[in-house]
């Protein structure tokens, strides 16, 4: 089987290419293939958003991402760069920009290019949405 880096650039919610990332990880792991790991890079980086809230009866993409991240070990990465620039802040970046607060989910790790790089050199295939 293949070695997958999967990379997410769409928001989490208002666009369908997060949820088409999320469906495709699902499968490609239900199929036997090992996810090296899953990069939200640009509007990507809403995902790792814990504040987010979607209505009762929408389907939960944050969550879902969390629960496959620990269900089967798959890192989570995000760009750190482009989720500073969106307000997606980690409690390292809080501790180190002297923010009050955070928002990004302890699921995802914060991450530079340099690690889609090695993914990619690491991986088979390198899938983007």
């Amino acid at each position: 089987m293949s070695k997958l880096i999967i990379q997410v650039n769409g928001n989490v919610y208002g666009s369908v290419p997060g949820f088409h990332a999320y469906r495709f990880t699902e499968a490609a792991i239900n199929a036997g293939h090992q996810i090296v790991c899953v990069f939200f890079y640009q509007d990507g980086v809403s995902h790792a958003n814990g504040l987010t809230s979607p209505a009762s009866d929408e389907f939960n993409l944050h969550q879902a991402w969390e629960s496959l991240a620990t269900k089967y070990q798959v890192p989570l990465v995000n760009c750190v760069s482009a989720a500073l620039r969106r307000g997606v802040i980690s409690a390292t970046e809080a501790r180190e920009l002297a923010q009050a607060h955070f928002n990004c989910s302890p699921s995802f790790s914060m991450g530079g290019l340099g690690e889609l790089v090695t993914g990619i050199e690491t991986a088979d295939r390198w899938v983007n949405f």
